[in-house]
């Protein structure tokens, strides 16, 4: 996991009494647990890249590192990411990790290969109005104003910086000789601030979001840790270029 400290330096945080100027319409968060060394992973990286898309999907890419004993390691991965893929089973009571594997909204998994399967817990869960607290982003400058509405409960604040496309050839392992482009990349997490219910604004310096080479940034509104994660309550998406 990555930390910044430089970017809590720049954080103004403060509370106010009206919602969002322009709520955030996302209806969900696809995460893909993907890894360069796994052989059936190359059409569920192919199949999120059309997912990406789609304005109202925030869908992210993360690379895990246990199978990188097969023989390459992986560019993008982080051990929070499989650590993370783990707290999401724990979250549910299953032992379901494995790649490529894809969590909606923190709490549903499925195959990440398979788009009947996807769009159908997309369908269900859009109906539940799961992602029940707005967020919404705006460049300011240079800046990037976060607004984070009103609701029930309580959860923290995460900053992603994310890599819109990233291709990498992979000289070792299952994939060997293929190059394969990864689409939003989430190349790190910061917890940038505390949602009790109550509306929130925080503005973030771009130039300490679009770290590693990110070019983009999602928010997520989340109960839990980055490695022991709950459902996600709201998120959002922006270019930081």
């Amino acid at each position: 996991m990555r930390f910044w400290p430089s970017l809590i330096c720049v954080l103004a945080v403060f509370a106010f009494t009206g919602g969002p100027a322009a709520a955030g319409d996302a209806k969900a968060v696809v995460e893909l647990f993907t890894s360069q060394g796994c052989s059936s992973c190359p059409p569920a990286d192919k199949l999120l890249g059309e997912f990406a898309k789609d304005e109202q999907l925030i869908v992210l890419s993360l690379a895990i590192d246990y199978w990188d004993y097969l023989g390459w390691r992986d560019t993008l991965a982080l051990h929070a990411h499989t650590n993370r893929q783990k707290g999401y089973s724990a979250h549910r009571g299953d032992r379901h990790v494995y790649t490529p594997q894809v969590v909606i909204n923190g709490a549903v998994e499925t195959v990440g290969s398979n788009r009947h399967a996807i769009d159908l817990i997309i369908g269900k869960i859009e109906s539940t109005n799961t992602l029940s607290v707005p967020v919404a982003l705006t460049r300011n400058g240079a800046n990037v104003d976060i607004e984070v509405g009103a609701g029930s409960g309580s959860a923290s604040i995460w900053m992603l910086p994310v890599t819109k496309q990233a291709p990498v050839t992979i000289e070792r392992g299952e994939n060997r000789g293929k190059t394969i482009t990864y689409h939003n990349v989430v190349r790190g997490w910061t917890r940038v601030g505390d949602w009790r219910g109550a509306p929130v604004r925080l503005s973030l310096a771009i130039a300490d979001m679009a770290q590693s080479g990110a070019d983009m940034a999602a928010v997520l509104v989340q109960s839990g840790t980055v490695e022991a994660p709950g459902p996600i309550r709201g998120g959002a998406l922006i270019a930081l270029r």
